[in-house]
């Protein structure tokens, strides 16, 4: 680094990395800090950017994921090193997997000493052991180039299919002086972080062709679609069609779910009749069965939007490839679109119509099962739901086995990105980073149904949540295990079984320790008055929701992928 004159105003590292985030008008961050960060973290405050300091950094890379989801720019995690740096992996991996664009910030330790491995304190090779997990990694070597590699990290986050960038800064270079005025220089304003990416006319035209020739087409809604924010389009666009809709979880309220081409309700026979699936911004992954059959017909021809040309044919020829991103896609096709092109048969409505009325009215039933004490699944959900139902801005985070899967059949939404859940890769623990993050970026009330399993990954940011006076429900639906809290020792003994947690554990007393409201029910009545209260109130709360210990499935819906022992006695 060129020697800075005496006479100099000086700047330094600390204050580069500030400015360079403020100049591109990203105004929070979410971390927790120490050696070496602790200063940067003051000097964003001081400067107007707003720091939420949570208590785990998993926690706090799940919150700047969602921010990234939620408004397009990428959300902003500050991590100490080495064991702080790899806590918030685990985010940076669900944001990359997710196509969640966040830029994890990490202090690093001096580069000399850990590149000769002779034992520097919190010792590690945070880039490259950050690389197989982030879309990009980045390490800042001088001063002067803070300003490049925010930038960098920046356009790397938003462009294509969004996804997690690590920036790593050593201690060395944070504290390094610099010229101002040459600091001022070297900083960078990104232009177009997220370009527009054109699909070719021949693919528009060559997806209406095959949507024309469908009798039983079905579109299906991905995150990808809700984070494009093209909301008025997509709806324009299956409107004017008339073609039947799925939505997956986090696509759900982009159609408002009472929709009446949503076929939520007869997803399985929607799935396995449909011969052309048009796919905008969701992927044949696991969630989706692989796009294989017996879940689906083994004749569907599909039609996929995305924008990254790798995910076509991933796992099922796709025979109309739309590459693009899509906002520009949708548009297309609605510029290209002729009245009465698309004409899904009648039978097919019908079909459809007739299996979403039965399912309905066995989902009324569960819903409306006996108010045992203690409460199930469904009749706590029903309870939630009706107090819910006309509030159609709470955003609603949701996590568990059970819990996750059953809330995502029960709650209506009716707004888009109002639903924020695990997503793609299943992770556990996202559940209060997101709902920090939700209150934080939208300024609106949060319901967050977690399963009491969930909970327990993320519990302790209950005091972040109190600590900024956020807008936060909480509702553990506590029936005392992984999945359900019968499971007994095998082997006898007095430890408990794997899945069993503490019976009669009271979470809400966990709040109330720090100043928000607890609430324990135990039938509907009390539910729906408890979850009345705290919304009205605006405070942080918590309702501990006691569910029958019986109920559970393994794995919940999906414990086909949960490999089961045949042999129930100890080996000895």
């Amino acid at each position: 680094m060129p020697a800075v004159p005496e006479t100099s105003t000086l700047t330094d590292g600390f204050h580069l990395v500030v400015e360079a985030l403020k100049l591109n008008d990203l105004d929070t961050i979410y971390g927790v800090v120490g050696i070496p960060v602790t200063d940067l973290a003051r000097l964003a405050q001081a400067s107007g950017i707003r720091y939420i300091g949570l208590r785990h950094e998993s926690a706090a890379g799940h919150a700047a994921a969602i921010t990234g989801y939620l408004t397009q720019k990428p959300g902003i995690c500050l991590t100490v090193s080495a064991p702080g740096f790899l806590n918030g992996m685990v985010a940076l991996a669900n944001a990359t997997t997710n196509g969640f664009p966040m830029i994890q910030i990490s202090g690093s330790s001096n580069r000399a000493t850990v590149d000769l491995q002779q034992g520097e304190y919190e010792e590690l090779d945070q880039m490259n052991a950050a690389k197989p997990f982030a879309k990009a990694a980045y390490r800042i070597e001088r001063p002067e180039d803070i300003g490049i590699g925010v930038a960098r990290a920046i356009r790397a986050a938003v462009s294509g299919r969004p996804g997690g960038v690590y920036l790593d800064l050593p201690g060395a270079i944070l504290g390094a002086a610099l010229d101002a005025e040459a600091g001022a220089k070297s900083l960078v304003r990104v232009v177009d972080a997220a370009p527009r990416q054109l699909p070719a006319p021949e693919a528009i035209t060559r997806a209406l062709d095959l949507l024309a020739t469908a009798k039983r087409p079905l579109i299906i809604l991905g995150k990808g679609a809700a984070y494009a924010q093209a909301d008025d389009d997509i709806r324009t666009f299956v409107e004017r069609t008339r073609i039947p809709f799925l939505p997956m979880s986090m696509a759900k309220g982009l159609l408002p779910d009472n929709h009446s081409q949503s076929v939520a309700a007869a997803r399985h026979i929607a799935l396995a009749k449909a011969d052309v699936v048009m796919l905008i911004g969701a992927r044949l992954n696991w969630l989706l069965g692989h796009g294989a059959s017996p879940q689906w017909s083994a004749t569907a021809r599909f039609i996929q939007l995305d924008v990254l040309p790798t995910e076509i044919d991933s796992n099922r020829a796709i025979a109309a490839p739309v590459v693009g991103d899509i906002a520009s896609a949708i548009a297309q096709l609605l510029s290209a679109l002729k009245p009465g092109q698309i004409r899904p048969s009648p039978e097919w409505v019908d079909e459809l119509g007739a299996q979403k009325a039965k399912n309905a009215k066995h989902m009324e039933a569960n819903l409306a099962a006996p108010h045992a004490n203690p409460l199930g699944f469904y009749s706590a959900l029903g309870a939630i739901k009706k107090v819910l139902a006309d509030k159609p801005d709470v955003y609603l985070v949701n996590e568990g086995a059970n819990t996750l899967d059953i809330t995502r059949n029960v709650i209506d939404m009716h707004a888009p990105r109002r639903r924020l859940d695990c997503g793609t890769w299943g992770v556990m623990g996202v559940g209060l980073g997101f709902a920090i993050a939700a209150a934080v970026t939208s300024g609106k009330p949060v319901v967050a149904i977690e399963g009491d399993s969930a909970f327990g990954f993320s519990g302790m940011e209950i005091e972040t949540v109190c600590r900024y006076s956020l807008p936060v429900v909480i509702i553990v639906f506590n029936n005392g295990g992984i999945y359900r809290g019968d499971d007994v020792n095998l082997g006898g003994g007095s430890d408990p079984a794997p899945t069993a947690l503490m019976k009669d554990a009271h979470y809400e007393k966990l709040i109330e320790a720090f100043g928000g409201d607890g609430y324990y029910a135990a039938d509907p009545q009390s539910l729906r008055n408890a979850l009345g209260e705290a919304l009205a109130s605006g405070r942080p709360s918590l309702i501990n929701c006691a569910i029958d210990p019986k109920l559970g499935t393994e794995s919940g819906h999906i414990g086909n992928l949960n490999p089961h022992s045949e042999v129930h006695a100890p080996v000895h």
